[in-house]
């Protein structure tokens, strides 16, 4: 039995969420078909601009992401402040770039509304858009929706392309949103298709390191490292960029190497999220293998229930 997704998804709780969408029957979204022999590379392309577009719609960060062959990752940031600190007209310029305009909602943005009951219904319309703007499911339905359209198209058939829902994990410290960044961002390896994170194709840690030698300072519609600021007003992940990519590096290394083998040169940052190094592995290579709803240390879990109104939690535990 699926769980309600209020279940699963609060702001309260946390605005950081690692989601995970698969296809259903033996399609593919990328990759290529061992049977037919049909490449779907160009697949990746379709999800991955999707998935930027829709970032400069929806007031939803990407943190990291990774586009496997039959399924993809995502790393997401619920910004709904930034939503409710938009104007209406602001509302209604971002959700045209993906959706057309009720004629009525064109006339009022003309000014050409005399009528107060009709500016009522824009009004009541904008606030609308401006709740969606910041909902999971709904950017994950209209990138989602947007793949299987045109994958059917390609393969002439009709019917489901994913699985019925995305599913969610709750993101619930700092801990937790680092271990699922760098497990997406080393999904690749994990499946032997790369060899190093800046060979991991259509991953965040791939796009994060070519901006960097290109002197960017971020990756284009990556949500930013901002490290630990004490600006409040900064928006952006609470990390160091340097910091993330050399565990990034570290964690690979120890997959290289087909075993957990400690390390003393265990990166500052592991030491600073007071995470032991075989938590650490282990929540970078089994994250998916067990029922889990969310992850961070244990502190966390009680107001977790009690935001997502559940009595119990499936917690992947980062505090040992």
């Amino acid at each position: 039995m699926t769980t309600a997704r209020k279940h699963q998804v609060s702001v309260e709780a946390t605005p950081y969420y690692h989601c995970v969408s698969r296809c259903v029957r033996r399609s593919y979204l990328c990759g290529t078909d061992p049977v037919t022999e049909q490449s779907y590379e160009h697949r990746r392309e379709w999800i991955e601009q999707k998935m930027y577009a829709l970032s400069q719609v929806y007031c939803i960060d990407i943190c990291a992401y990774a586009i496997m062959s039959n399924h993809y990752h995502l790393v997401l940031h619920i910004n709904r402040d930034k939503a409710l600190n938009l104007s209406d007209r602001e509302v209604v310029e971002r959700w045209q770039k993906d959706h057309i305009l009720p004629s009525l909602i064109v006339r009022w943005l003309a000014g050409e509304l005399t009528c107060n009951a009709e500016i009522e219904v824009c009004l009541t319309l904008v606030e609308l858009w401006r709740e969606r703007l910041w909902n999971l499911s709904w950017f994950m339905k209209e990138l989602n929706f947007d793949i299987s359209c045109k994958a059917n198209r390609e393969d002439e058939c009709r019917g489901h392309f994913w699985e019925s829902r995305f599913k969610s994990q709750a993101l619930l410290d700092e801990q937790a949103l680092a271990a699922a960044m760098a497990y997406v961002d080393l999904n690749p390896l994990r499946a032997g298709l790369a060899d190093t994170p800046e060979t991991s194709e259509f991953t965040s840690i791939q796009a994060r390191l070519e901006a960097l030698n290109n002197r960017q300072e971020t990756a284009p519609c990556l949500y930013p490292f901002i490290g630990n600021p004490t600006n409040e007003m900064l928006d952006g992940l609470p990390f160091r960029l340097i910091d993330y990519i050399e565990l990034v590096d570290w964690t690979a290394r120890q997959y290289r190497n087909d075993k957990a083998s400690l390390s003393s040169a265990m990166p500052p940052i592991l030491e600073r999220l007071n995470v032991n190094q075989i938590t650490w592995l282990k929540a970078c290579s089994k994250l998916e293998k067990y029922r889990i709803s969310a992850v961070g240390c244990a502190n966390h879990i009680e107001r977790a229930k009690y935001t997502l109104n559940k009595k119990r939690i499936h917690l992947f535990r980062l505090d040992g």
